[in-house]
């Protein structure tokens, strides 16, 4: 897996889209979601206000637009089905090195699909089929909050050389006017991958586990079988506001 960085166009969104999405994603989670979400806020954690991790963007951010800018990606406009994998919400906040949420950031995830195919020009040699019915990539605006959210699938892991599995992650990219753009990857608690991985590894030790999730079970609001995951991105300033 190369370092190589294509060239990506930020999306214009479609604030009467997003906000009709934005509806049905938050009805979809339901009561329980939203309790598991305030009791979050409302804990104590001392490395809530210690930076994200930056980390590589990887060789697969768009390149390619997409006439869906939303944030549910287990849906694509004209097609009855919905994505093949697991369901997940992520559930966060974006916040500045005070804890102060940070209003009105675009966030970005792009990611593999169950498979683990990206829907790339760079990936088309993979053997794994793309899902038609996954999004692949999405946008969510902060609110007054800074708390965004998705609906998603949880990705595939993929060969990324002879002996190197990469393990299942979900890419972000969020930016702001006054905060320098944070790339990172968010992964997922005991995947048997995560430990050997080149670019989890490049991480330092102590600042981890600020990128890895643990999903769990929802309520009996959210459909069976889908996992509620908890992801906080702490924005850096920017130098030149």
């Amino acid at each position: 897996m190369s370092n190589h960085h294509p060239q990506g166009r930020s999306p214009t969104l479609n604030a009467t889209h997003l906000v009709s999405r934005r509806q049905v994603l938050s009805a979809l989670i339901g009561a329980a979601g939203a309790l598991a979400y305030s009791a979050a806020l409302g804990g104590t954690n001392r490395d809530l206000c210690l930076l994200t991790p930056p980390q590589t963007e990887g060789p697969y951010y768009p390149v390619q637009d997409q006439p869906e800018k939303d944030h549910d990606l287990t849906r694509v406009k004209g097609r009855p089905d919905r994505a093949t994998g697991q369901i997940l919400y992520i559930l966060g906040q974006v916040l500045d090195e005070h804890c102060r949420p940070v209003e009105g950031a675009l966030v970005e995830i792009w990611q593999a699909a169950a498979s683990g195919r990206y829907n790339h020009p760079d990936d088309r040699d993979s053997r794994a089929p793309l899902d038609p019915n996954f999004q692949y990539w999405g946008f969510d605006t902060t609110d007054k909050e800074g708390r965004y959210s998705f609906k998603t699938v949880l990705p595939g892991p993929y060969q990324a050389g002879l002996f190197w599995t990469r393990p299942s992650h979900i890419h972000f990219k969020v930016h702001r006017r006054g905060y320098h753009e944070l790339t990172t990857q968010m992964y997922f608690a005991g995947d048997p991958y995560l430990e050997k991985d080149r670019i989890f590894r490049a991480i330092p030790t102590a600042e981890r586990q600020r990128v890895i999730v643990q999903p769990e079970p929802p309520g009996r609001e959210v459909e069976p079988g889908s996992r509620v995951c908890r992801f906080d991105l702490i924005l850096p300033p920017s130098l030149h506001p």
